[in-house]
This record gives structure tokens, sequence and C-alpha cells, in this order.
């Protein structure tokens, strides 16, 4: 297979700015990481790569307005998981397919996370108490966001069911673990680490592809049989529908090339995610088959 590298790309691409739209808040996990990337993409982009925050309805105004920029490779737009999802509950009209997407950049593994004063010390156990008690455990999502995604994606997989609760963010829903007012949620390093280390919460498994160094007891999914849950947050880097392939190579490569610097990964590690590279295609193929699996879990999510 081609490396980046070695497809067309456009020399003279850019010759100003990049600007990246990042549709949520300032000092959020997205927020944060793409100011990582834009500050490391630079180097090897030529031109500086300004964030630029546009917050509002799930993420889904940002990336209005970037349908509605020039496709000439001057304005780009973050996505993850949760577009797909706000497609399919109806939120917005928009998908994934209406841009060109770049590349993938990060991961951050999500941990499926229990209070340290529950039952619970496997996964096993956990569903086994879900199916024999049908809608008890209390589960803290963001109703219609990844979190709520992941909680159905276990929910399918061994044919059991939750109660939700809903939280506008991590911080409230992990807080509410903490205090035992849910019995569940989804997780990960940078919201959970700590309170797992001071023994407040207890991580059961994790949606990697392989045991994270940071927690090397904690199973994945995969390892426990279910190839089906990788329950990650991966956010990329997508462009208006018809932004000329040469310049989405070039901001391919330029991102490919930071991926592969180490200051890069210890600043994404240390912000609680990991380097994910996917050039375009390989980036699509993740979205489309993602895009598969929140379509047919579309009616659980909008319950």
């Amino acid at each position: 297979m081609a490396t980046q590298s070695a497809v067309a790309q456009d020399d003279a691409y850019p010759e100003e700015p990049v600007e990246l739209i990042v549709p949520w808040s300032p000092g959020g996990g997205s927020d944060t990481l793409m100011r990582i990337v834009a500050d490391h993409v630079e180097e090897h982009l030529g031109e500086p790569m300004p964030v630029i925050n546009m917050p509002g309805v799930s993420g889904t105004t940002g990336l209005k307005t970037l349908t509605e920029r020039e496709p000439d490779g001057y304005t780009m737009g973050q996505v993850h998981e949760g577009l797909l999802v706000a497609h399919h509950t109806q939120l917005t009209s928009i998908n994934w397919d209406d841009f060109t997407p770049v590349a993938a950049i990060t991961s951050s593994p999500q941990y499926l996370t229990v209070n340290a004063d529950s039952p619970w010390h496997s996964f096993e156990e956990f569903v086994d108490h879900a199916r024999q008690n049908p809608g008890e455990i209390r589960f803290g999502v963001t109703l219609g966001g990844i979190p709520h995604l992941h909680a159905a994606m276990m929910e399918d997989a061994e044919d059991i069911s939750f109660r939700y609760v809903g939280f506008e963010g991590t911080g409230a829903r992990i807080r509410a673990l903490v205090g035992g007012h849910i019995d569940a949620a989804m997780g990960d390093i940078s919201s959970s680490g700590e309170f797992v280390k001071n023994g407040d919460l207890r991580f059961l498994a994790v949606g990697s592809d392989e045991r994270m160094e940071e927690t090397p007891d904690v199973p994945t999914f995969a390892e426990l049989g279910y190839d089906n849950l990788s329950l990650n947050i991966v956010r990329g880097i997508v462009a208006p529908e018809g932004t000329p392939e040469a310049q989405v190579q070039t901001l391919a490569t330029a991102l490919e090339q930071t991926s592969q610097e180490e200051e890069f990964a210890e600043a994404v590690h240390n912000a609680g995610a990991s380097v994910h590279f996917q050039g375009p295609e390989a980036f699509a193929d993740y979205l489309e088959r993602t895009n598969a699996v929140v379509e047919r879990l579309a009616g659980k999510l909008a319950k």
C-alpha cells in the first residue's frame, strides 16, 4: 500500500494558514487534543493551523459552518463518532460523508467504569447481574452521545438492558459515579484514572485493541471475546466536500509526520489519549463501518 508521501501532493499548498474548526468549547477533550495537533503540525505543513472553536448543538454547529466553506483547503474541521450519533438521532442532517476525510489522529480508549464499592470485579460479573436484573443497572451517559452509543453496543452484544441516567458532560457523570448516584459509566484515563488509583472507582474492561500501558491489569473487550466492542473516541480531521485530492494528501502527510514525533505522542498521552493515525482512505473506512453500527443501534440511542 502506498504511503502518504508516495501519492500526489500540491507542492504550492498551503500558502496561508489553514483554519481548524473545533465544534466544541475551549478546554474540553477535543479542544485540548486539536490544539496539540495544531501546535505540532505547523512544522510539517509550513503554515499555522489556528483553532477556531464553534460549539453548539452537540458539536454540529461548527460542522454545519464547515459545509458552507469553500473547498479550497484552507478550512478543516474536527470530527469524532459524535457526529454519526447526532445524525442518526436526527439532531442534524449532516453526516461524515458530507465531508472529505483527511486523517484520524488520536484515539481515547473508553473504559467500563464502576464504583469500587460495587460487587462487580469483572465484566462477566457485570453482565451476569445485568442479565438477571434487566433495567436495574443505572448507567450514566450523555443521552444521544458517544457514551450512550458505547453502552448500547454492550447491550446489543449481550442482549441486556440498562437504566440510563443522562448527564451533560463526562465530569458530572464521573462525579455521580464516585458518589454512588449511578452504578456504571464510560470513563477514560483523564477523567477517571485518578479515582481508580485512589480506590474510588474500578475499571472492568477497556475498548482499545490492546491493554493500555497505564492499566495493564484491565482486560480489553476483545480479549474477553467481544471483537465488536471497539469502544474508543477517534478524533480526526475532515475537509469540505470537493477539496482537491492533492491538498488532502498534503495535509494527510503533514499529519502523518506529526504523528511520528515523540514530543507529540507524549503531549497526546499526557492529555489522556493515544496517537492513532489513519490516512484518508483508512479513516473513511473507519467512519463508514462505525456509521453502520450507529445506524443499526439508532433506536436504542433515541430512547
